[in-house]
């Protein structure tokens, strides 16, 4: 069948992207889904920056590729074993296809499946292949999912079933800035109420950390950015203060403020100013988590003896450290609830025809979610 797709054809791509329009729409051909594999027609999708470093080269992946990985959609059809699902169903789509028998998946840490993590790299999805193609010629999946266009093909292992109730371009929050966000919270650094947080980097991943630490119950929630806009939402969102990430002075009042630290920092601005800022604000004995995808050739530098002398803790979160066919639901009946107020985070909307520059405003801090909506 064909389907309207946006596709990357090159990498890094010139800002800004409105006039470089380095995403293409294109009309593409989608096999039909094989064994495993579900046709979804995309209802939503948000631009994230990992969308964002994709385009910009700071995350290299096999072009030509069909972008997008945060969304969700109705399902159209279904492959040969999937008899978990029906027609008319609402899903919302996840970034990382878990086979669910690897060890990583046996121990139950599907954002670290291996066969998934292969896939993903390589542009294909979790069987093997590509379901997209363009004049004849193949065209890569994003992190299998693909959803900048109208359908996509994605392997079962890639969709969470959600109640038709919820409003499908809320629903789409939930595949990355949430489950990413809330779970840095709650699954990685396992935050008990009275306890204190910072979140670096205000995006739809931190803003999502900041709903996290509140539902937690944390005494103190710091929000640090170097954008006044943010900072605001981070406050309306429930951040008891917020702190200019520019500031020399910021590491220094965040400590006296908390006395000498929080317990857990949550970094997602994905350079290394922010996680040292981050590494800095963490008291002893506390945790720095980042849960942001910098550019590969990105280093750290840290002080062997303080992380021993001081009993640091530094963890990585992917995929909000979570189970998504567990936490997506969970997520979504707070958010039901009113206790997870993610709606608040949609700053924009627009067709797709206007996706280019969407990541403008995007690339310059001007919004925190943008969704595509599509005709469903």
């Amino acid at each position: 069948m064909q389907s309207r797709a946006a596709v990357l054809h090159a990498i890094p791509a010139t800002r800004p992207y409105a006039q470089s329009r380095p995403l293409v729409l294109e009309t593409v051909e989608l096999d039909p889904p094989g064994p495993g594999e579900v046709l979804v027609r995309i209802a939503a999708a948000g631009l994230c920056h990992s969308d964002l470093s994709v385009i910009n080269g700071d995350r290299p992946r096999p072009v030509p590729m069909a972008l997008g990985h945060e969304a969700s959609g109705i399902v159209e059809r279904l492959g040969d074993g999937v008899t978990d699902l029906r027609p008319g169903d609402h899903v919302v789509m996840v970034f990382v296809p878990s086979c669910g028998h690897c060890a990583p998946c046996a121990e139950g840490r599907p954002a670290l499946c291996e066969p998934g993590a292969k896939a993903n790299a390589s542009g294909e999805l979790l069987a093997g292949g590509r379901r997209i193609h363009l004049n004849g010629a193949p065209v890569s999946h994003h992190i299998g999912v693909s959803a900048f266009g109208e359908f996509a093909v994605v392997s079962r292992r890639s969709l969470v079933p959600i109640d038709r109730e919820v409003p499908l371009d809320h629903a789409a929050l939930f595949g990355c800035a949430v489950l990413t966000g809330v779970g840095a919270v709650v699954n990685t650094a396992a935050i008990r109420p009275g306890q204190t947080v910072a979140v670096i980097g205000l995006g739809g991943v931190g803003l999502s950390a900041v709903l996290g630490a509140l539902g937690a119950g944390a005494a103190e929630i710091i929000a640090i950015d170097v954008n006044p806009d943010k900072l605001a939402i981070a406050r309306e969102l429930g951040a008891t203060a917020v702190f200019d990430a520019a500031d020399p002075d910021t590491s220094g009042a965040v400590r006296e403020r908390t006395r000498g630290g929080v317990h857990a920092a949550i970094e997602t601005a994905g350079v290394p100013a922010a996680f040292d800022l981050a590494y800095q604000v963490t008291r002893r004995g506390g945790q720095t988590v980042t849960a942001s995808l910098a550019n590969p050739a990105a280093r750290l530098s840290l002080q062997q003896v303080g992380l021993v002398a001081e009993e640091r803790t530094i963890r990585g979160s992917y995929l909000g450290g979570g189970v998504p066919s567990r936490d997506i639901p969970a997520y979504i009946a707070l958010f039901r609830q009113g206790r997870l107020p993610v709606d608040r985070l949609l700053t924009s909307s627009g067709p797709l025809d206007d996706i280019n520059a969407a990541f403008d405003s995007l690339a310059e801090g001007k919004t925190v979610r943008h969704i595509i909506r599509m005709e469903v």
